[in-house]
């Protein structure tokens, strides 16, 4: 007897990349397609969740996240200069005109050197960043820094950006997988660091623009602005130990963000810092 040959059919691989590209063309779609003005920083936003659905987000993460670093700190008397210096930066600047109820709070962490912001105006500070800060001022920068992120909706924005990467992370493993092939499912895997590095870009552009957002809201606060530089020099001496600070792994390098905030000032103060302002 004759051997027979069946010839494998090629219109599985053909289909699924016709199935990666309609779902990539819809994540690109859906995420180009969400448009949002922001009034504040007069950019248009894809974003797809409303400021309502910020606010709740932050509130439902902000026990978790808290409790991440040992949850808020006893100290009565640090809590209420973060309350004062808080409640100034919100109700002299811009940042009142937007919809977000901002709360400031003290974490009880006294090793761990960072500030964060979630969605919705939810807003920390390490008790170990609040030793290192000298003044007022420094201080003012620091919240002042995390609630430009909470009015520049960058958490809103990396929500859309997760979704876009999903969809096109999806689209990748569908296009690579070869069910012949078991080192397709390693294409996936790069596919889905080459995302995390997308988001991590604009992550850093974000703290760009959230300082130059800081700069705005102490300036019009009353503070003086320099004291965000003097900041900066402050977090980079901290790092001159053996182990780096956490403030680190999710902020750009200080020395790299001075330049830009003497930029801001020079900008807002093109006539030189008045005097007057608060340290």
């Amino acid at each position: 007897m004759e051997p027979v040959y069946v010839r494998r059919s090629s219109g599985g691989g053909k289909g699924r990349l016709i199935i990666a590209v309609v779902m990539a063309l819809v994540a690109i779609a859906g995420y180009y397609g969400t448009r949002s003005f922001n009034p504040v920083t007069q950019e248009t936003q894809h974003v797809d969740i409303s400021p309502e659905q910020e606010v709740a987000i932050g509130l439902q993460a902000a026990p978790e996240m808290a409790q991440q670093f040992g949850g808020l700190h006893p100290d009565q008397q640090a809590q209420q200069l973060v309350d004062r210096v808080c409640r100034e930066l919100i109700t002299r600047s811009d940042a009142k005109d937007t919809p977000y109820q901002f709360d400031c709070h003290v974490l009880a962490d006294e090793q761990t050197i960072n500030a964060f912001a979630l969605p919705g105006g939810q807003v920390f500070i390490t008790a170990g960043l609040m030793g290192k800060l000298k003044t007022e001022g420094q201080l003012a920068g620091v919240l002042g820094h995390e609630i430009g992120h909470v009015v520049a909706r960058h958490g809103a924005e990396h929500i859309a950006k997760a979704r876009l990467t999903e969809g096109l992370t999806g689209a990748a493993v569908i296009a690579s997988y070869d069910p012949n092939d078991p080192s397709s499912r390693r294409n996936a895997a790069v596919a889905a660091l080459v995302g995390q590095l997308v988001n991590m870009r604009f992550g850093r552009q974000d703290e760009l623009e959230s300082d130059r957002l800081g700069v705005r809201f102490m300036s019009e606060a009353g503070y003086d602005p320099r004291a965000m530089v003097e900041l900066m020099r402050i977090l980079e001496e901290s790092a001159g130990g053996a182990r780096q600070p956490e403030f680190f792994s999710t902020h750009p390098n200080p020395a790299n963000r001075i330049a830009i905030i003497e930029e801001a000032i020079q900008q807002r103060f093109p006539e030189g810092v008045p005097d007057g302002l608060k340290p």
